[in-house]
């Protein structure tokens, strides 16, 4: 999202520097001989380009008077909104986009459309500011977020018997049911928001973290609630809808010849057969040419490097040891043979990326930490989270003080934070077991009593990194809990369950942080942040659920290798945990030797881009590389369109390629993303498509000619 933001986001952006700049010079002009005169021509130009002076006329609301009704009104729509697409990303290849830029920018439109009618009606009471933007942008990106978190397309739907078939443990599986699943997110969702509350003022103002995700979204927002921004918003905003609209009946036009597997124009060998057999072939899906939009290069050449090195050269090259590696005749969907290569190599690749960039943050953590603690002792000053006093320190720019003075003012009592973990922590450990019996509770305490270091860990790592490694301590929670509780005593499910509770853990911390962050720049009060965290996670817990219903009965084969929907996380996740619980007896020949090398050649990949510095940008990332070894390069050639598509526009109008391009991209994603919700009703009321629309071979087409013939 940093890498999309609009020419004024840009300038709003510089502004922020050529601040820090300006405050270093007034030291020195003190000093000068004509002093008086600098300083003055300082504060002139401090005058031009501070973002808090431009809102200083306006009124800043009391925390309650952020929290609208007409904002959670919004923000429950758009949640549904964007709990469809992110539950269509998650059950097709896994790869989700940030949607801070959407959610800011719709929940801008929606309640500015709203307020414009009230005004010309005369009723309007009060008026639309960027703290109530901030509190919509939050519970949205909260709710939806649950949609990643809650396992839908990972470790949840992995306990599933469906997915149990595909794997080599058929005994250990618990089907989804709505009652059990929104029960789970509703005791193990709110433990890291309050986790992380007391350290708040440490991380934000002490620490100044810089959370990028949360600073470029507090930029867009206060760009909108200028004069100009809200007229690029507006433009934004049509053209949003535009491609919303194109997107969506692209996707109605697809669903006609579409009547049964590997048919319409989804399955069109527009690369030749032979490689549509090896799955090369542009699909026509809106949804990832927008992702490829919005996604950095990098990422898009990396998925397609990924799918051209396995099934463009490893996999044709073990399928033809077929007999030697593997017996014969078992068939693409057994992991005793090809299958077993494609999903544990990917898991090597997943783990040697993760245990590398878990050590490169922890690391930045631990050091980042040694130097602030260095620098308050130094100062003779500890922070404090609840500090009374509301002074800001001395040599602050305007907007600093501005921010700081009144993200110092709704303090949220360290009791409550305490005590609220504490009260859920005891409230999730009992209840707990009784969903997965195979999750003892010792099991769950150990989690809970280690979780607020890890959830400050990911939290601070974010604040520098921008990267939340919450699929990673998920990951370390499969390995630990499976090896503990072992085979016998349903390892695989307890490992699976644990991975859930310790990713919600650490993933909503660091959302919540991030979040604070966008507050303090938009002067939105912390504890508002905080209940529309609560609100919208409230929302998510029972929204997701939900949608991934509908997807779950419209789609019989949801979860299967080929079909629309395959779920590829899900067997990766429930085969972290077998390998957790089992070891490697069951690999497929020379599989284990093959994983050995990709895990190797992950870590150094990556050791080498750190290595060399800016030019590493060019080196292809190991974990989009190892998506499409078991799923298939198909998904990378709509990205890379995309990606195509964004780079001519940039040559030829970068400005308004700039402007535009996310919205663009969130029209298409959205539209392609929403017209899940009538395929899934159509599906679950038996409605099939009239057309079946094949690209078959000239041998195929001869015998369905003879065949009709007869």
């Amino acid at each position: 999202m940093a890498q999309n933001r609009s020419t004024i986001d840009r300038e709003v952006d510089n502004g922020f520097d050529s601040i820090d700049h300006a405050a270093s010079d007034e030291e020195h002009n003190k000093t000068s001989h004509n002093g008086s005169n600098s300083m003055n021509k300082l504060r002139l130009r401090e005058d031009e380009i501070s973002v808090e002076r431009v809102f200083q006329h306006l009124l800043v609301p009391s925390w309650k008077n952020q929290l609208t009704v007409r904002a959670f009104v919004v923000s429950f729509f758009l949640s549904v909104l964007f709990s469809f697409i992110v539950m269509k990303l998650n059950l097709t290849t896994g790869i989700i986009p940030s949607l801070n830029v959407s959610a800011g920018l719709l929940g801008f439109f929606f309640v500015k459309t709203w307020t414009k009618f009230l005004e010309k009606s005369n009723i309007l009471k009060q008026p639309f500011t960027r703290q109530e933007n901030t509190v919509i942008q939050t519970c949205v990106v909260a709710s939806s977020g649950i949609a990643f978190s809650g396992g839908f397309g990972s470790y949840l739907f992995g306990m599933s018997e469906r997915i149990a078939r595909s794997s080599s443990d058929t005994g250990d599986f618990k089907d989804p049911k709505l009652g059990w699943i929104i029960a789970f997110l509703f005791v193990v969702s709110f433990l890291g928001l309050f986790s992380v509350v007391p350290l708040r003022k440490i991380m934000v103002i002490d620490f100044k973290l810089t959370y990028p995700s949360g600073t470029a979204t507090a930029l867009l927002i206060n760009s909108f609630h200028t004069p100009q921004g809200a007229k690029l918003a507006k433009k934004q905003v049509k053209e949003l809808g535009k491609f919303f609209s194109l997107s969506f009946l692209w996707g109605f036009f697809q669903w006609f010849y579409t009547a049964s597997d590997s048919c319409g124009f989804q399955a069109f060998p527009s690369l030749g057969l032979k490689a549509y057999q090896n799955r090369f072939y542009f699909d026509f899906s809106a949804i990832y040419i927008g992702v490829g939009m919005i996604c950095p290069y990098i990422i898009n050449i990396s998925v397609l490097i990924g799918g051209i090195l396995s099934w463009g050269l490893m996999w044709p090259l073990i399928e033809n040891k077929e007999g030697h590696w593997y017996k014969k005749g078992l068939g693409q969907s057994s992991l005793l043979g090809i299958q077993g290569y494609r999903v544990f190599i990917a898991i090597a690749m997943i783990l040697g990326d993760g245990l590398y960039n878990f050590c490169k943050v922890l690391s930045h953590t631990f050091f980042g930490l040694y130097k602030q603690f260095r620098t308050k002792q130094g100062e003779n000053v500890l922070p404090v989270a609840d500090q009374d006093s509301l002074s800001p320190p001395p040599q602050l720019s305007y907007d600093d003080q501005r921010r700081t003075q009144l993200f110092l003012k709704d303090q949220i009592p360290n009791w409550v934070a305490i005590g609220g973990y504490i009260s859920i922590a005891a409230i999730s450990t009992a209840t707990l077991p009784h969903i997965f019996h195979q999750l003892k509770w010792y099991y769950i305490l150990v989690i809970y009593l280690i979780a607020p270091t890890l959830a400050f860990c990911n939290a601070y790592g974010c604040g520098l990194t921008d990267w939340s490694l919450a699929s990673t301590y998920g990951k370390l929670a499969i390995f630990t809990i499976g090896a503990w509780a072992g085979a016998s005593h349903g390892g695989v499910l307890a490992s699976l369950a644990a991975c859930g509770v310790m990713m919600n853990i650490v993933a909503t911390a660091s959302d919540l942080m991030q979040d604070f962050k966008t507050g303090y720049l938009t002067l939105a009060s912390p504890r508002a942040m905080f209940v529309s965290q609560v609100i919208g996670t409230s929302m998510g817990c029972v929204i997701s659920p939900c949608v991934f219903w509908i997807f779950y009965k419209a789609f019989p084969d949801l979860g299967t290798t080929g079909s629309e929907y395959p779920a590829p996380y899900a067997i990766v996740y429930r085969n972290m945990a077998i390998l957790g619980v089992e070891g490697f007896s069951h690999l497929p020949k020379n599989c284990l030797l093959l994983c050995y090398i990709l895990f190797g050649a992950a870590i150094v990949i990556n050791l080498i881009k750190d290595l060399l510095g800016k030019r590493g940008r060019f080196i292809p990332l190991p974990m989009a590389m190892a998506i499409p070894f078991y799923l298939g390069p198909y998904f990378a050639i709509d990205m890379c369109v995309g990606s195509l598509i964004l780079f001519v526009w940039e040559k030829i109008n970068k400005v308004k390629a700039d402007a535009y391009g996310p919205a663009v991209a969130s029209g298409l994603i959205c539209g392609d993303g929403i017209w899940s919700l009538p395929a899934s009703i159509l599906a679950l009321a038996g409605v099939k498509p009239p057309i079946c629309m094949k690209f078959l071979s000239r041998a195929t087409n001869d015998r369905v000619d003879a065949f009709l013939g007869n």
